[in-house]
């Protein structure tokens, strides 16, 4: 049996899985956010089931993964890029951010960046606004990764209080 096995690993016949990325935090069935994933673990996305792939970071970051575009789209899956300033993040972010999402409705979606800052703060304003989900049940998830702060704190606040929603996890 060690033989074999042997023989298989050095063959290149069977591979260890991918690591995951940094705070993979999966929403539902149709919703993942995460930070970077490594380009090993882009290449599974389509036996993962994921039908589409939104990248929150500028693509000149120094750990993006250079192909990334290359290595979704060769799976046949829908990759877009909204590079969203980490000092910077506008309103105008969030509504395109939200029409994409929209767009790509019934399709199972990573939404990443870096560490998973930008795309879980986004993701909950999408999941409380448009699709109306309880926001401390939102919340849960940005929770697990971090807490907004600087200008993403005054972004979420600003949006939920532009809605009418009462929320303030702060």
């Amino acid at each position: 049996m060690r033989i074999l096995l042997c023989s298989l690993l050095l063959a290149g016949t069977v591979h260890a899985a991918p690591a995951n990325p940094p705070n993979l935090t999966p929403i539902d069935a149709n919703l993942t956010t995460s930070g970077q994933p490594s380009a090993q673990w882009l290449a599974t996305l389509k036996e993962q089931g994921f039908e589409a792939v939104i990248y929150l970071a500028p693509p000149t970051v120094e750990d993006a993964v250079k192909d990334e575009p290359l290595i979704v789209g060769r799976q046949g899956l829908v990759w877009a890029n909204l590079p969203i300033r980490w000092d910077a993040p506008a309103d105008a972010d969030y509504e395109t951010f939200a029409a994409l999402l929209k767009s790509l409705r019934g399709k199972k979606v990573l939404v990443h960046c870096q560490v998973n800052f930008r795309a879980s703060t986004l993701t909950f304003l999408y999941r409380v606004l448009v699709e109306k989900t309880d926001p401390q049940q939102a919340w849960e998830a940005v929770s697990k990764v971090w807490t907004p702060r600087g200008p993403w704190k005054e972004l979420m606040l600003d949006r939920l209080k532009k809605n009418g929603v009462a929320f303030d996890p702060f």
